[in-house]
């Protein structure tokens, strides 16, 4: 075992192994902590969940409130565009300023 080249092969496969050992071991204890501190935050996290959901129902309902006001400002100037069209007027959607 006097040739270096065999030495550096050596230490280099020793070293690759202690590496790897170390990272699978530190990879195991991260896991068992990252689960337990998983645990302790569920309630909070389901507490932002339902505040988020909750949130999300009154953006719905919002929405389909202005979505309903939209439809009825359509049928009230298709309409009035429809009567002006009987009459023989024209219509016009500006308005003066």
């Amino acid at each position: 075992m006097s040739d270096p080249g065999k030495i550096v092969v050596a230490v280099v496969a020793i070293v690759a192994v202690a590496s790897t050992v170390r990272v699978i071991v530190a990879a195991a204890f991260q896991g068992r902590r990252r689960k337990a501190n998983t645990d302790s935050l569920e309630p909070v996290a389901d507490m932002r969940l339902s505040r988020l959901e909750q949130a999300v129902d009154a953006i719905a309902v919002e929405i389909e409130r202005i979505s309903e006001g939209q439809r009825f400002t359509t049928k009230l100037l298709s309409e009035q565009a429809r009567q002006a069209e009987k009459s023989g007027r024209q219509f016009s959607t500006n308005t003066p300023t």
